[in-house]
């Protein structure tokens, strides 16, 4: 062949490669439909397209790599605790509006994925957990007035509305975590009116202690002049004029042996102890 002939086209090996080409990238696809990947805080189910065709919801697939159909597909969900913040003007007993902003911790149940699905697929977070807390948080609201919902019962109404959305969620596929109460908005009217009376009311509880303390103060001290009395009485019982005498006597006898200078005259007093004159130098 002379060294400047161009090579003859060959249309079958063209044929060839272009066949080798869309197998490889046909083997790519499949494979990438056959191994699915989740990451450790997934979980997923199969959607099945030709046989036993519905969600398979007895069979979760965990967090690694997963086969499946290629035909079939898969719906994957957040398993991980999530959070909502919810914004609400809700009226209380007394008809008044209060504004809340409320939060909310949940995850979904690892294990019945496959039912939340079917119940409402991957939107259930607003067909489920938005309205079912919303609809605790006025229902619970309407039963108190804005004064046991700022100070004396905000704790029981919080447990309240936890307790009925958990309900609800548990039934549905859903954990419920915590729920909380951020802030509460009253009518500035209303809220200083409340603040005055629980500060009247604190000044009362206050001035009450003080009482109770003087009360028990002054009782103390009755006690104490009681037993003091008593003391008193007791030993002015026990003392006779024998016990004196013999008092006095003894008395006599250690001032004789100190060396001042004295003058004691035995008996010389009307209760017959004796009188000491003292003569010191």
């Amino acid at each position: 062949m002379n060294q400047f002939e161009q090579p003859s086209f060959d249309p079958s090996s063209m044929k060839k490669y272009i066949f080798i080409g869309l197998g490889v990238l046909l083997t790519i696809i499949i494979l990438s439909n056959i191994f699915v990947l989740l990451d450790a805080t997934e979980r997923g189910v199969i959607f099945r397209k030709v046989i036993n065709k519905g969600i398979d919801k007895e069979n979760v697939l965990g967090a690694g790599y997963n086969i499946m159909a290629p035909w079939d597909e898969l719906k994957v969900f957040e398993i991980s605790e999530q959070q909502i913040e919810e914004t609400m003007d809700v009226l209380s007993k007394d008809g008044l509006s209060i504004s809340l902003d409320v939060s909310l911790r949940y995850r979904p149940n690892p294990q019945e994925i496959g039912y939340l699905y079917e119940s409402f697929q991957n939107n259930y977070v607003e067909r489920l957990i938005r309205p079912e807390l919303r609809s605790a948080v006025r229902k619970v609201i309407g039963q108190y007035t804005p004064e046991e919902l700022y100070a004396s019962k905000r704790q029981e109404i919080e447990d309240r509305i936890e307790e009925s959305t958990r309900e609800v969620l548990n039934n549905n596929y859903i954990v419920l975590e915590a729920m909380l109460f951020r802030s509460i908005k009253l009518p500035q009217t209303i809220k200083t009116s409340i603040e005055q009376k629980l500060a009247a009311e604190q000044e009362a509880q206050k001035y009450e202690f003080l009482i109770q303390k003087e009360t028990k103060e002054a009782e103390r001290r009755k006690i104490d002049a009681l037993g003091k009395a008593e003391a008193n009485r007791i030993l002015s019982a026990s003392i006779t004029d024998n016990i004196l005498r013999e008092k006095g006597i003894s008395a006599t006898q250690e001032l004789a042996k100190s060396n001042n200078t004295k003058v004691i005259v035995i008996g010389g007093g009307g209760d017959g102890l004796p009188i000491i004159l003292n003569s010191d130098n």
